[in-house]
């Protein structure tokens, strides 16, 4: 093989490394909220948000990739909790997501602190079969980082879901940008 097609490979391999690597940019959420996001994620619009987010509580802001595979989501709602409550929190959550999909594989659950502050987070892979009988539809896959806390009388949870096949491409990230998580 010619040096230039190794060199060629080379950039190839960098380039489709570093696509699921563009930089984090400080994005602001609300007053008291920011994140470190790609720069290339986008606010997804209100029509978009009712029709992947059909909840009682409608997030506060969700964010997306460019393709629109990858989300990251905060919802703000009110609780009689206090943040010293999350670990007594955490199998009433836990419980919440194991009846939200047909299968979760939990990586980590655990209260840990993020700036400062105390965070119940659950990491896991999950799997969601189509139930209506029917369907030949494989279940959707997908590998997601959940975090709640509370401020106040607010309870926040902060949820980023990717596709299971980039999960190996998007795990340290996706880390770095719950980890990013800023309350004021």
């Amino acid at each position: 093989m010619n040096m230039r097609y190794i060199a060629f490979l080379a950039i190839i391999l960098i380039a489709g490394a570093t696509f699921a690597q563009s930089k984090l940019k400080k994005t602001q959420i609300s007053k008291e909220v920011s994140v470190m996001l790609p720069q290339d994620f986008m606010p997804m619009p209100d029509d978009g948000i009712a029709r992947k987010y059909p909840a009682a509580t409608k997030p506060l802001a969700v964010y997306t990739s460019p393709n629109g595979q990858i989300d990251f989501s905060v919802t703000q709602k009110r609780s009689q909790f206090k943040e010293e409550d999350l670990n007594m929190l955490r199998e009433f959550y836990k419980a919440n997501l194991l009846e939200t999909f047909t299968q979760v594989d939990f990586i980590r659950q655990e209260v840990t602190q993020v700036k400062g502050k105390d965070y119940l987070v659950f990491e896991f892979v999950s799997k969601l079969a189509d139930e209506r009988g029917s369907s030949t539809l494989a279940p959707v896959q997908k590998y997601s980082i959940v975090q709640y806390t509370i401020k106040g009388n607010q309870l926040y949870i902060f949820t980023m879901h990717v596709p299971f096949s980039l999960k190996n491409d998007w795990q340290g990230r996706a880390r770095e940008v719950m980890n990013s998580i800023n309350i004021k």
